[in-house]
């Protein structure tokens, strides 16, 4: 069909002419109302959006010589956020001449994967940056 018999179409039911496949040997268009499609259009993608699962990255910090009443502490925290839908960031704060036993700093953290396994699976492996060493885990899928 000719562009301006379409042009004519359009105009009669009082509808516009939309350029659908502009790239094509032969270019498609479509009759319809313009503004109602993209008002359907944003409408679509709101919703999408509502749908999406968004999620905080939480950070605990620890020191390598944690004891056992603050490691409990922060393991209890660290189910809670996890359980929110959150994901955790470990991080190991060496300080002075701890730096020399990053193995120590390194239990703890497998301390911490060992006893939220059941919830959470590890995302990052320990990973020494200058004087911190991290750990990210995110909730188990279900």
């Amino acid at each position: 069909m000719l562009t301006r018999d379409a042009l004519e179409i359009a105009l009669d039911k009082k509808l516009d002419l939309v350029l659908v496949s502009p790239n094509a040997e032969i270019p498609v268009c479509k009759i319809m109302n313009y503004g109602k499609y993209k008002f359907e259009q944003a409408k679509r993608e709101k919703e999408a959006k509502k749908k999406q699962k968004t999620f905080e990255l939480k950070e605990i910090r620890i020191t390598p010589n944690i004891e056992e009443h603050d490691f409990g502490f922060k393991c209890k925290n660290a189910r809670k956020f996890l359980e929110d839908g959150n994901k955790v960031k470990i991080t190991v704060r060496f300080r002075g001449r701890e730096l020399n036993y990053v193995k120590l700093g390194e239990e703890v953290l497998n301390d911490f994967v060992k006893e939220l396994e059941d919830i959470s699976i590890v995302e990052k492996k320990p990973l020494l940056e200058g004087k911190n060493m991290f750990i990210i885990l995110a909730k188990k899928a279900e």
